[in-house]
């Protein structure tokens, strides 16, 4: 990530993913992504998708119908090579997708799948 701009905050971009998210803002997601970005997921199969016609035929039905509690923000945190962000996917399963960027600070590539989490004595699930 060296060589993205000074002023570039990838947490900011990765919580603008999220807050287009909520707003089923398909349009304002894709405008996040490169032209040839991918998006790789794990959550019910192993499947890529690339550029923005897959991206956008991938988020649009993802988009369509969630629960309430849908892309809660679970935990940020930066990376070497971008950001990892935990989060509620549309049926409030917990999903941790990885982004990294390009020189730009457009989203190059996200890799999703869900996460599992050990339960504590009260029941409450451990980060990891």
């Amino acid at each position: 990530m060296s060589d993205l701009p000074k002023d570039f905050d990838p947490i900011a971009v990765a919580i603008d993913w999220l807050d287009a998210c909520r707003q089923r803002n398909l349009e304002a997601l894709l405008d996040l992504y490169t032209l040839d970005a991918s998006l790789a997921c794990e959550c019910d199969q192993s499947t890529i998708h690339r550029g923005r016609a897959a991206l956008e035929a991938y988020w649009q039905t993802r988009l369509n119908g969630f629960s309430p509690g849908a892309f809660g923000l679970e935990e940020i945190v930066p990376a070497a090579d971008g950001v990892v962000l935990d989060y509620l996917n549309g049926d409030g399963k917990p999903v941790r997708i990885h982004f990294t960027f390009d020189a730009t600070g457009k989203i190059l590539q996200t890799r999703c799948g869900l996460l599992t989490r050990p339960r504590d004595a009260n029941g409450a699930g451990v980060r990891s």
